[in-house]
């Protein structure tokens, strides 16, 4: 292994058996591993024969610690870091330490394994060819309800994590912006004993949790369809595309080139077309 590298190295999210040979190398042969809880994490590499030396590194600690990090990087130490479950950074802390290594010149290496997200979204039968991810929702319900909002028109997969106390408002705020029929998913406790996942309307999904305790429990990611096209919409990309074409060629080519760059139906492209040249 180089010396002055930080690693970073993704962890198992629920079964210790998904941690991977290079990441359990890795971890053993560092100077010291960065992790959010040591009360977490210490007993997990304790089973796996890490006995690496461990420095907590959280959200109220981690902006103080990053220069002396740095410092010891950049005399030649090798550092991982991990997260209590899944992929450093990914809603959880690190971020300072990464750019600050980047900013120097630092090297910054990624050993994959197991993310909550990417593992929810391939299981949940929704589409994965583009997607956004949010993290954990505001923690009003005021300003959840802004936030969602805001993605109410999102064409992409919405991708949130919850916690257990705050999932059935979560779910209860998701329904009055999005709608009780926008089908969404729940994944809960992935890889664990009680992995459900579940795929319903909102509102049904809000109905089985408050009817069956068994359902809040533990820790989830919800995933919720994008909002269906209106045939009809026109969207400003779409727009920006035929003005585009239109001042490039006549009003029928560009109509019909538009119509197979965009999807939108030949027709309504040409109508818009002759509203943007004010025929």
């Amino acid at each position: 292994m180089d010396k002055g590298v930080l690693y970073i190295v993704a962890m198992p999210i629920g079964n210790r058996a998904d941690i991977t040979d290079r990441a359990k190398e890795v971890l053993s042969a560092v100077d010291c591993i960065a992790v959010e809880d040591t009360r977490h994490s210490r007993p997990l590499l304790q089973t796996l024969g890490i006995s690496t030396p461990l420095l907590a590194l959280h959200e109220h600690n981690e902006t103080k610690l990053v220069s002396r990090l740095v410092e010891r990087l950049e005399a030649g130490e090798r550092l991982a870091l991990i997260s209590d479950a899944g992929t450093p950074l990914i809603s959880d802390p690190g971020f300072p330490l990464v750019r600050a290594c980047q900013q120097a010149g630092i090297r910054v290496s990624p050993i994959p394994g197991a993310s909550a997200a990417i593992c929810a979204l391939s299981a949940a039968g929704l589409p994965t060819d583009r997607f956004l991810f949010e993290g954990f929702p505001a923690r009003t319900s005021s300003a959840r309800c802004e936030q969602f909002g805001r993605l109410k028109n999102e064409r992409m997969t919405l991708i949130f994590y919850e916690s257990s106390h705050r999932i059935v408002d979560s779910l209860a705020d998701m329904t009055k912006v999005f709608g009780e029929d926008r089908l969404a998913v729940i994944a809960r406790e992935l890889t664990k004993l009680h992995e459900t996942i579940l795929s319903q309307p909102l509102g049904k999904l809000c109905q089985i949790l408050q009817e069956d305790a068994n359902q809040r429990r533990g820790e989830f990611v919800v995933l919720i369809a994008g909002a269906v096209r209106n045939e009809d919409e026109i969207d400003p990309e779409s727009q920006r595309i035929v003005e585009i074409l239109l001042a490039e060629m006549p009003t029928r080519k560009a109509a019909a080139i538009a119509s197979k760059i965009t999807g939108i139906k030949k027709n309504r492209i040409y109508q818009l077309a002759l509203t943007l040249k004010g025929e």
